[in-house]
């Protein structure tokens, strides 16, 4: 991975953090999320005036992206259902970009070196060793492990299918403004749906900081498509799980949350395997 994708990937990682801590502190995270996607979708739909059409080929995979979209956080509000947020985040996102090297190797047929293979392990591993900072308690919750575990499939399968997709496309802008567009419609209709005469007036309270959270979301998955048409999509995917890290610190500097000693050394391990990542040479 060349130097400026790598900085560009890590840049959206950091805001895939922000946006997510904004998200965290919001009292009405349904709604919040919501107009963020519609803000992004409005945006995104503009886009596709600019640019060409998607290759027909890639219109499978922008439906099918849609619904893994909405089928992840489904799970994920299952997983946080019968677990806790700082037992349940990190093993969804840990596991995914070890799901995503496994396959992209095994099937898609990118080639990794065992330095590399080596460094996403050490990350994902780091990121899913923070689901211990309270103890190992809930890890025996098969629940909550199951919907963890079930997130991580749904980010590793529209990593996936969004990095074949934007290859197929001809441009991984084209893909990402459809693909993105269309993603927001059905949050927001649910919102309109289920609450009615009380959506106006609760959007009306959140929409200026929630479209300005959009649009940092649309920027840094927008920019994570693109890497990952011009470098490796497991290695991309590994990068942008340094977002945790991020959001740890967030929590940390914003949140006033405390950093124990097995959160700065699952820190640690993650930064070893970014280090490692970006070393490697072939």
């Amino acid at each position: 991975m060349e130097l400026s994708v790598f900085l560009i990937v890590l840049m959206a990682a950091l805001l895939h953090a922000a946006w997510n801590t904004f998200v965290k502190m919001n009292d009405d995270r349904v709604l919040f999320m919501a107009v963020m996607m519609a803000g992004s979708a409005v945006v995104a739909f503009v886009a596709t005036a600019f640019l060409p059409l998607p290759a027909p080929e890639s219109w499978p995979y922008i439906a099918t992206s849609v619904l893994l979209h909405i089928g992840y956080p489904l799970f994920l509000l299952m997983a946080y259902k019968f677990g806790d947020l700082s037992h349940v985040y990190p093993l969804a996102r840990g596991s995914a970009p070890l799901i995503v090297a496994l396959v992209s190797v095994f099937y898609i047929g990118e080639v990794l070196s065992n330095q590399a293979m080596f460094a996403v392990m050490i990350m994902a591993f780091g990121i899913m060793s923070l689901s211990l900072t309270r103890g190992a308690q809930d890890l025996w919750n098969p629940q909550a492990v199951f919907f963890a575990l079930g997130t991580g499939l749904f980010i590793a399968a529209y990593t996936l299918t969004d990095g074949i997709g934007a290859r197929l496309a001809g441009s991984a802008h084209s893909y990402t403004s459809w693909m993105m567009g269309l993603e927001g419609i059905p949050f927001i209709a649910y919102i309109l749906i289920t609450r009615r005469k009380r959506a106006l007036p609760q959007i009306a309270r959140v929409w200026k900081l929630a479209v300005l959270m959009g649009l940092m979301s649309l920027v840094a998955y927008w920019s994570v498509i693109w890497a990952m048409t011009v470098a490796p999509i497991a290695l991309v995917a590994a990068v942008r799980e340094t977002s945790i890290i991020f959001a740890l610190l967030f929590g940390v500097f914003f949140l006033k949350e405390k950093l124990s000693l097995m959160k700065l050394a699952s820190t640690f391990m993650t930064l070893f395997g970014v280090v490692l990542l970006k070393m490697n040479r072939s």
